[in-house]
This record gives structure tokens, sequence and C-alpha cells, in this order.
């Protein structure tokens, strides 16, 4: 992919991103945001990993997904196999495509999608991935005030996000930008920038962490290991990652 092309799709990422922005202005703190459009976006990224996976097992059953939860002995296997694959599971109802349809047709609230969250982390118990889910969502508070001061008013503006996120392409064979690296650190960038300043943290640019990437790899294409002692948003990894093959 061009530099040119790449450049194009990280503008239309930012366009949507920012009109997302925009549905919670006036209702929190801009350093805010992220917390609720970073929170949605990997519980998008995490659902459809395992409805994709989940339908590649059941090619060969003549049925989807969605339908496999009418069998309970199914289902059970499927979810074993998910998770020792995966690492974790969510049920075909509780799907990110299940919750727009469900948007779609008025039948949705705030408190199916924590139920949601609930169940993710709880399909990690006593797996190896437990540490690596434990808190995973914590900032994502959805009985916070700041989205509405009731379940209704909370479940209206959860509603008009994930919408707004539903038309972000994940996965198509053009798509070649990392969504969730690049939606990331422009949010960082654009609302938590400043957030960490007064306790001596400084965000820095990605334009920043591109050149010195770039500075590193020089001559080279793989580095064995990456270490990077003061990482804070992580966004000098993110651009190594994108520019060579790390480990043995």
């Amino acid at each position: 992919m061009s530099h040119i092309e790449q450049a194009e799709q990280q503008a239309e990422l930012q366009k949507r991103l920012w009109a997302v922005a925009n549905d919670l202005r006036g209702n929190m703190d801009a350093s805010e945001y992220r917390n609720y459009i970073l929170g949605l976006i990997f519980y998008r990224f995490l659902s459809e990993k395992v409805e994709n996976y989940a339908n590649e097992l059941l090619q060969d059953d003549d049925v989807d997904f969605a339908d496999a939860e009418q069998d309970a002995e199914l289902m059970q296997d499927l979810k074993d196999e998910v998770i020792d694959v995966l690492g974790f599971f969510i049920e075909p109802r509780y799907l990110f495509t299940t919750m727009v349809k469900k948007i779609n047709a008025g039948d949705f609230d705030v408190e199916m999608l924590q139920n949601a969250i609930n169940e993710v982390q709880n399909s990690t118990l006593g797996k190896e991935s437990e540490n690596d889910f434990k808190g995973l969502f914590e900032d994502l508070d959805l009985q916070s005030s700041r989205l509405g001061n009731t379940v209704a008013k909370r479940s209206e503006l959860i509603a008009k996000v994930i919408l707004s996120l539903s038309n972000i392409d994940f996965g198509e064979q053009d798509i070649k930008i990392d969504i969730l690296g690049d939606a990331y650190e422009y949010l960082i960038g654009q609302f938590a920038a400043s957030a960490g300043k007064k306790a001596g943290e400084f965000y820095t640019p990605q334009q920043v962490s591109k050149l010195l990437a770039r500075i590193v790899m020089a001559g080279k294409d793989r580095l064995k290991t990456v270490y990077d002692p003061t990482m804070g948003s992580g966004s000098l990894l993110l651009q190594l990652g994108n520019y060579a093959t790390i480990g043995n």
C-alpha cells in the first residue's frame, strides 16, 4: 500500500472518530472520550474475532453462529474451542452486530452491554487469559452520570456511539491501516494529550514516533526485543511494530 493510500484511510478513520466524539461532546471532559470510544472499538474487535472464528468452525454444520445458540451441546463445544484458541468467548446475543440490530429495532439498553462485558471477562476465569482480561474494560464506566442520569439516557447515548462505530470498516481486504492502533493514537493525541502533564507525563506525537522508529530500524528489518521504559501510551512500540519484525 502506498503512503498516499494509507494517509487517506487514516484521514477517513480520523473523520469518523471525530464524528463519534461529537456524540459525546457536552456530556464529559474531552479527555474521557477515549475511554468510551476505545472501549467500544475494542469490544467490537473482540466480538468480530469470535463471530468470524465461530462461523469458520461451523462451516461444515450448515449453521451460523447466531443459530447455533439453539443447540446447547453444540454451543458448549463451540465455546470450549473458541476459548482454547482465542482465550475468551462472546455469546451470539452479546455480539456487537446483535447490539446494532437491537438498537435499530429500538430494543437496546446499556445494561445489555454491561452484561456482555461481564460475560467476556467471566469466560476467561480459570484460563491462561484471565490476567490479560482482568480490568480490561474498567475505564468504560457505563453507570456514569456523565452518560445520563437515567438508564434510558445512558442507553440512548451509548447506542448512538455504537451505531457510529459500526460504520467503520475493520476487516475489509483493502483496509491496511492498524484500526486499533491508529484510533488509539488519534484519540490520545486529540483528546488526552494534556491529561497527564501535571504529573510530568507527555504524549509523543505520532509523527515523532514514526521518525524515531525509522531511525532505530535504519539498516535493519528485524529486532530481537524492544524495550521502552517510559512507554506511556505505547506510541513508540506501536510504530516499531509497523516497521519491524520483533522476535527470534
